[in-house]
């Protein structure tokens, strides 16, 4: 049985294993949701249609969780989500943008708790 692993395990620290496992979860439901989302796009059968398209659901749901993890483990992967999830404008201006750049993306990231000032006045 292949592994994925490209280094010998023994050499590798029981967080880069953990890591490993978690990006090929994440691998493995990204192509299940396709699959049913294949699927659920060529039936005929209302039914199998609605049970696929619950099946898809499920897996996307697996998905976020997983990077969920993975977001906080890896301190890199947590700036780059924080650059590019749940933004607008031009998806390749954001890292500009982020960078103090000028370009046109906007990104919908506020900054702070969004309370506004507790101050009389402000």
């Amino acid at each position: 049985m292949a592994t994925g692993y490209h280094e010998p395990t023994e050499e590798l620290s029981v967080n880069a294993r953990n890591m490993h496992r978690a990006l090929t979860s994440l691998i493995e439901e990204l192509e299940a949701v396709d699959w049913y989302n294949q699927r659920a796009d060529v039936t005929d059968d209302a039914a199998l249609k609605a049970i696929l398209i619950h099946n898809r659901d499920e897996e996307i749901e697996h998905a976020a969780m997983t990077l969920e993890w993975i977001r906080r483990q890896m301190p890199e992967f947590d700036e780059e989500l924080k650059t590019y999830l749940f933004t607008s404008g031009e998806i390749t201006e954001l890292e500009e943008d982020a960078m103090g750049g000028n370009g046109e993306g906007s990104s919908t990231k506020k900054t702070g708790l969004g309370i506004g000032s507790l101050r009389k006045g402000r």
